[in-house]
């Protein structure tokens, strides 16, 4: 004959509220094993969406690899356009190689309105190196190269400082002594930490030469399909250059070491936690394997009556158990409650991105469930293995 299961429920709550300090104990145990569990996830995820937050901001993850002063001649060499085909050729696993090299700082007038802008010179894979996007128009084209095009693309803050009501595609811009037409507005970006927005334009790197008659560049940008390739690509570009120029010193700077030093310490902080919650769901396995031996002992009379009157083994198996369940929700959902509330307010605190994960409760809970399920399971099983003759006997 076996147990209704809404009769078992009961049988299996009674049992808990009958010792209520030896539940409670136990519960704290998977309270504090699931609260490190969780917020170690939640580090780990409040960490991604800051760094993705921190990323969005800025230009894509990308090496700048610039000529160093030689010791010998006091000079620094000037790069040209062949070593951009030069590092082309010979370097793998980049996603986009570009150049560009300080035009001027100039005064630019759209009609009445006028601005003080920084112009850098560009080469063509320029917007793909960088990671940014065009928020009206378009960037540079080879014709636009090729012939010697005086036109500009400019960033978001200086196309709402200039236009605030007019559209500036095919608007023309006055600076020293040059005419420009816009033909492209560029999404607003940083490139290293700390910086802050600026009045920014773009012209072909061609143009640069016909005004100055300079065919140096200023600094190459190497562009990794990711982030982990940011290492690789500082080391690729400044050895390939060094055999490029015998004696020659290159420096290379990433603008997301900051980013990849963050991930390092908080991949760390994050193993340790989980340690901790490993240690502390442990500890909690224990307390529901003692509560289950316990109850077994002191229950074993009433385990031999019923199962003299017919309840199966599978009962007494399924009680028990039943039991570290209970405790391991009431302990798991109690801790991921309280991190949840303390998350927020920490949040709030520090402008973190959080936002409560479904998936990481889940992972949490199922975590304390399998724990207590396993630590009860063989107590459990000896307790439904007992001999109901030997049992009633011991009353």
């Amino acid at each position: 004959m076996s147990i209704a299961l809404l009769d078992l429920l009961a049988l299996t709550c009674n049992s808990l509220l009958g010792n209520p300090l030896r539940s409670g104990l136990t519960a704290v145990g998977i309270f504090m094993g699931v609260a490190a569990v969780n917020a170690t996830l939640q580090v780990g995820s409040i960490s991604r969406a800051a760094i993705a937050r921190e990323l969005a901001g800025r230009e894509a993850p990308q090496v700048a690899v610039r000529p160093r002063r030689n010791r010998i001649t006091r000079r620094r060499i000037e790069l040209r356009l062949e070593d951009i085909e030069y590092l082309r050729e010979r370097m793998v696993g980049f996603q986009a190689i570009s150049t560009g090299a300080w035009f001027r700082s100039d005064q630019v007038v759209f009609q009445n309105r006028q601005a003080n802008v920084a112009i850098d010179a560009v080469s063509q894979d320029y917007l793909l190196t960088s990671g940014r996007s065009m928020v009206q128009g378009r960037f540079f084209n080879a014709t636009d190269f090729a012939k010697y095009r005086p036109v500009v693309v400019i960033n978001q803050v200086l196309a709402e400082e200039l236009f605030p009501d007019a559209n500036p595609i095919n608007q023309r811009i006055y600076g020293r002594n040059m005419v420009y037409v816009v033909v492209g507005v560029m999404e607003t970006k940083v490139r290293f930490e700390g910086d802050r927005p600026r009045l920014k334009m773009w012209i072909p790197l061609s143009v640069r030469t016909a005004v100055t008659g300079k065919r140096n560049i200023g600094w190459i940008q190497i562009r990794p399909y990711d982030l982990e390739g940011i290492k690789h690509m500082e080391r690729q570009g400044t050895q390939l250059l060094k055999q490029r120029f015998f004696n020659e010193e290159f420096r290379a700077r990433s603008n997301a070491s900051d980013i990849l030093e963050m991930r390092e310490t908080l991949a760390w902080v994050s193993r340790s936690l989980l340690a901790v919650g490993a240690i502390s769901l442990l500890v909690g396995g224990v307390g529901i394997a003692n509560i289950t031996i316990a109850a077994a002992i002191a229950r074993t009379p009433e385990i031999g009556l019923r199962l003299a009157i017919g309840a199966r083994r599978q009962d007494i198996l399924l009680q028990f158990i039943l039991e570290a369940v209970l405790l391991s929700l009431l302990g798991g959902t109690a801790a991921i409650a309280s991190v949840h509330g303390l998350t927020t307010m920490v949040a709030a605190q520090f402008n973190l991105p959080y936002q409560f994960d479904v998936s990481v409760a889940a992972l949490s809970l199922s975590s304390a469930i399998m724990v207590g399920v396993g630590a009860s399971f063989f107590p459990a099983l000896q307790a439904s293995k007992l001999d109901p003759v030997k049992a009633l006997r011991s009353q």
